[in-house]
């Protein structure tokens, strides 16, 4: 039987030098916190040019596993950090934004982390924690306060649940989906008729969603985060069926 050959995929320069830094963390040779050497250091170390040292450690840091201090002294160079919040918000409201994701999908992938999260933080959740989303849900009563405002805490009362949950990929996996359909939340709340009734409404839920959790109800809790996710969030997925104008 005659051999298959294969073509040899060719790795890019950089490509290397993103594996090359994987294995090190992979193998426990490089923490959070660990700072790399200059670059002056690291690109002959790699055999690599300078240039192809600097757009893997660009990739990295729009990762959130690096972060570069520019300047001279102690403090300068690139650091190993642990932040994927930002990034993999940024990664699927790109992505959702490029028809990767359907709002369907979104929405069924905010019910179920939910769900999850609501249930879960009513058995585990400290009375700091539920503090701090009491605050949030205090704030978003104001009569005073937007649509824009009232969008950025509505994120983070959702996000202060979740992490109360005591599970951190939860947490991080609520902001990112959140974050993907945040600009479509916000105009949508922008474009509703009466502003007022429904900052109300939404607010009341979460409201209720927090008395449910602090009492131990998490399987009620949970079946109103549901509620309260399809019912807003669904209005758009609907819209988005249909061709309408209306979006999250």
């Amino acid at each position: 039987m005659p051999v298959e050959w294969q073509p040899v995929r060719q790795a890019r320069t950089h490509e290397l030098v993103l594996q090359s830094i994987e294995e090190q963390v992979f193998a426990g040779k490089l923490r959070a916190g660990d700072r790399l050497p200059p670059e002056r250091e690291l690109a002959p170390v790699f055999g690599v040019s300078r240039s192809a040292l600097r757009e893997a450690l660009r990739v990295l840091e729009t990762i959130g596993v690096l972060v570069a201090q520019p300047g001279r002294g102690h403090d300068s160079g690139a650091r190993i950090v642990r932040n994927p919040d930002d990034a993999l918000g940024r990664l699927l409201r790109l992505h959702f934004a490029l028809g990767s994701y359907s709002l369907h999908d979104v929405m069924e992938a905010r019910v179920a982390l939910e769900r999850s999260s609501f249930a879960t933080a009513a058995e585990h959740a400290s009375e700091e924690d539920l503090d701090a989303a009491a605050d949030v849900v205090h704030r978003m009563s104001r009569e005073d306060i937007g649509p824009e405002e009232f969008n950025e805490l509505d994120t983070q009362f959702h996000v202060e649940v979740a992490s109360s949950s005591g599970n951190a990929l939860t947490s991080t996996l609520t902001a990112a989906v959140r974050e993907s359909v945040r600009p479509l939340i916000l105009r949508a709340l922008e474009e509703v008729d009466d502003w007022p009734a429904t900052r109300t409404r939404l607010n009341a839920q979460h409201a209720e969603m927090l008395r449910l959790v602090r009492t131990g109800h998490g399987e009620e809790a949970a079946d109103l985060a549901e509620l309260h996710i399809r019912g807003f969030h669904g209005t758009l997925v609907d819209d988005e069926r249909t061709g309408g104008e209306g979006a999250e």
